[in-house]
């Protein structure tokens, strides 16, 4: 699974390289590394919602007071139904 993490100057303001630590932290804990590639790009197009994410073609606003909701809604749930 690959998930993209917006780092443009909107995105950065809005908290991006905090919601990138914490992702990188929810991963390692989860050991999912060998499952779960986070990548930076620059703007992904939706700068006034908040940092945006990008997992399986669909974008997603998120900060980092919902990035621990996100990652088990988006993220880890699909490894426990795979």
């Amino acid at each position: 699974m690959i998930v993209t993490i917006c780092l443009g100057s909107s995105c950065h303001v809005k908290g991006s390289r905090e919601v990138v630590e914490r992702l990188m932290e929810l991963v390692n804990a989860h050991n999912l590394k060998d499952d779960v590639a986070l990548e930076g790009s620059f703007c992904i197009g939706q700068c006034m919602k908040g940092v945006c994410v990008k997992v399986n073609g669909e974008l997603y606003s998120i900060s980092h007071d919902t990035v621990d909701a996100f990652f088990e809604e988006q993220i880890l749930s699909h490894f426990a139904t795979a």
